[in-house]
């Protein structure tokens, strides 16, 4: 096959976005300059006349500056945007194809139900890819039990639900999510009678499977396990030679103490890679969360459209593909589907080098983990075991391209790789070696894809982003406020975390890639600092009206031109960004509002946990999101509707700023009613109050009009009028200078 001719995959520039986005970044570029010019000659103008406070003039610089700052790193991924077309059909042969890994993680059976869990597992099995060629590997940080015994039931189950999917053709090879929304098989087998009556046999029997694991999963053993040995179970059903037939099911729980750091999910992932390299050892991965099952069966021959590509193969580290919700519903009030990252960020970092590794749904060449070089023939023994460990079998298996499977061993080789595998599982094993700080997945951050994306791009790998059509990988998107604050709180810890160390992109970044690629991972990792603009935004505004305080220039003055521009031209710039995916207009309201509660709230917690630990005062905790369905949420958020039942620490400054906003707007068109000419000084002031009082709407309802289990708390109600006083009382004191 002539790989010029006949390529593997295509790029398409976005020639038309790119042009907008390089004229949006010029004009708005010229009118924060300008905007930056107002404020250094109003503030020296303050300074020397000191007719009006100098404080408010300064907090609120500071606060544009911070936002002009993090927009300017946002540019850079709205320069190149690009899209690809695979073509699978011009594939090698199935003989030829390379093997797979297949990493999935859970945690805590009580948070993601084991029936969940087995269905990813079971999906990732019915890929469109050679069977002999899969090996699916489950760990389970919980070390539960329940887990295990799941596990050898589904193995039960797929021995019949992959045959099925092969044989008819079937699309959507999550068996829960084939068996509810009865999609889609070939449709040359839809009247058909053999195909009518396997379906029926095969959904009878998912049905006994799932009330099985659910029974399981109800009982009083359903509970994770922090202190427990290894344990490495290979799945064998029936004969060692019939389980040639499917895809080998491996059950790993790395052992746990509670004196031993377990490193959350990068640790489960090395544990993973460490234990895997004996079993079968291949060169690629795909990692999976344990909600995020497989809905395009053809996904591992889209991601070798890239992995075989001559002119790519040897430099590319990882495909990532798109992580994407079934739960989604048409009010996205909580951004749970994270549309600027996987369909505006991603786009545009693959113009570039490649996207960041996000955490699911990646097809990862494992030697792009590995520090060592590991082509070269004259290795130093020692200097390898310092790096990787004691194991004299795990060190062979890295310079071997793949190995058989276990399974085809002799029963003593068999059991001998076990135990050899169990050792590479226990807590001591890592110690005194470079596992998790120069190999496999990197430690420093909970935020552990983000830390290891940085240093494999710092390696000079690249990294291709596809989107195809069908939604590759399907998961559980977030459906109330608690769980979206406490997931962005965790993010913004350790995003922080990465900011502040030495390993900071915007230092760290320029001379180890491009440029434009170090700013879109400095903006990932300083976006959470948006909390200073947010909460000076929301607060010395208002203080200033209540203090007859004017800090933005008067309608009449040909600044406010410029201020009323940048306002403007940025919303467009995102509703057009938002129009050219097909979304509704109410996405801009829905992102524009998460992103302030976000930024008032968990941005500001996750960035003070993240310097708390910088300075040696807290240490970084992991909360998995709660997967388990709760009926009264999903319909609160089906209707668009807040669920307002989370923590008091996340609720009282949120109430209080925007009741405070609504009290300064309130304020301010009495002082425009009684003193019509005073519009003109403090129109931009009282707009903000209402922008910000409009956006925290739902904030006000919950506390005043609604009813329903979701509302806001009385208590919470009383508390955020003591905070109110507060902010009242201080902020009146810090703006009079």
């Amino acid at each position: 096959m002539n790989s010029t001719s006949h390529p593997l995959h295509l790029c398409h520039l976005k020639k038309s976005t790119l042009i907008i986005n390089r004229l949006y970044i010029l004009f708005h570029s010229i009118a924060i300059l300008i905007l930056i010019f107002f404020r250094i000659s109003s503030i020296l103008t303050l300074f020397h006349s000191k007719n009006q406070p100098l404080i408010p003039h300064l907090l609120i610089f500071i606060s544009e500056l911070t936002l002009s700052f993090l927009w300017f790193l946002n540019q850079s991924f709205y320069w190149r945007p690009v899209t690809r077309t695979v073509f699978p059909e011009r594939l090698p042969e199935d003989d030829q194809l390379p093997p797979i890994d297949i990493f999935i993680c859970t945690a805590d059976p009580r948070a993601e139900p084991p029936l969940g869990v087995m269905n990813t597992v079971i999906s990732a099995m019915a890929l469109n890819y050679p069977a002999e060629k899969l090996s699916v590997y489950l760990s389970d940080d919980g070390g539960c039990p329940v887990t295990l015994e799941a596990m050898r039931e589904a193995l039960k189950f797929a021995k019949m639900w992959v045959p099925f999917c092969k044989k008819y053709g079937v699309k959507t090879i999550c068996p829960e999510a084939y068996f509810t929304s009865e999609e889609d098989v070939d449709e040359a087998m839809v009247d058909s009678h053999e195909f009518g009556a396997d379906k029926h046999r095969i959904k009878e029997e998912y049905k006994l499977f799932a009330q099985k694991v659910t029974r399981m999963s109800e009982s009083e053993s359903c509970i994770p396990n922090k202190d427990h040995s290894a344990i490495v179970e290979v799945m064998v059903d029936e004969s060692m030679h019939d389980q040639r037939k499917m895809p080998l099911l491996v059950y790993v729980s790395r052992e746990k103490r509670p004196s031993h750091p377990h490193h959350f999910k990068a640790g489960a992932l090395n544990a993973l890679l460490r234990v895997s390299s004996l079993i079968s050892n291949s060169p690629y991965i795909l990692g999976l969360d344990c909600d995020m099952y497989c809905n395009n069966k053809n996904s591992a021959r889209e991601a070798m459209c890239f992995h075989l590509d001559p002119n790519l193969s040897s430099s590319l580290a990882f495909v990532q593909f798109p992580q994407t919700f079934h739960n989604i519903s048409k009010h996205d009030i909580y951004e749970s589907q994270l549309r600027c990252f996987f369909k505006t960020f991603w786009l545009g970092m693959d113009g570039i080098k490649g996207p960041c590794l996000s955490g699911t749904g990646y097809y990862l060449k494992r030697e792009a983990l590995y520090e060592l070089p590991l082509t070269q023939e004259d290795i130093n023994l020692m200097e390898v075991k310092q790096c990787f460990g004691s194991s004299n079998e795990f060190i062979r298996s890295l310079f071997k391209k793949y190995n058989a499977k276990v399974l085809d061993c002799e029963k003593d080789l068999f059991d001998e790789s076990l135990q050899e595998a169990k050792h590479l599982a226990s807590c001591a094993y890592e110690d005194d070696t470079k596992w998790g700080n120069e190999v496999g997945f990197r430690y420093f951050s909970v935020t552990e894809d983000f830390y290891t994306s940085i240093h494999t791009h710092c390696k000079h790998w690249i990294s291709v982003y596809h989107m195809p059509s069908r939604p590759t990988f399907l998961g559980s998107c977030i459906t109330n406020l608690n769980d979206a604050l406490i997931q962005s709180t965790r993010w913004s810890a350790g995003l922080m975390e990465v900011g502040l160390s030495r390993f900071s992109p915007i230092i760290y970044g320029p001379t180890r890639m491009p440029i434009l690629q170090s700013f879109c991972y400095a903006w990932l990792a300083l976006f959470p600092t948006a909390f200073i603009s947010l909460w000076i935004l929301a607060t010395i505004p208002f203080l200033s009206l209540l203090s007859h305080i004017t800090i933005y220039p008067k309608v009449t003055d040909p600044f406010f031109l410029v201020f009323l521009y940048v306002f403007v031209l940025s919303n467009l710039q995102h509703m057009r960004e938002i129009h050219s995916i097909g979304a509704s207009l109410q996405t801009w309201k829905y992102e524009q509002r998460v992103w302030m509660i976000k930024g008032i709230t968990s941005h500001l917690y996750g960035s003070t946990h993240a310097i708390m630990e910088k300075l040696g005062v807290k240490e970084a905790n992991f909360l998995p999101t709660n997967k388990v369905v709760n009926e009264d949420e999903v319909k609160l958020h089906q209707m668009g509707i807040y669920n307002f039942q989370t923590s008091s620490i996340f609720l009282v400054p949120l109430c209080s700023l925007v009741t405070l906003n609504l009290l300064a707007f309130v304020v301010g068109i009495i002082q425009i009613v009684l003193h019509g000419e005073y519009v003109d000084a403090i129109f931009i002031q009282t707009f903000l109050t209402f922008y910000i009082a409009l956006m925290g709407y739902p904030v006000l309802e919950g506390m005043m009009l609604r009813k329903d289990k979701g509302r806001i708390a009385t208590k919470v109600s009383c508390y955020s009028l003591i905070f109110s006083v507060f902010v009242l009382s201080f902020g009146r004191f810090l703006v009079a200078y």
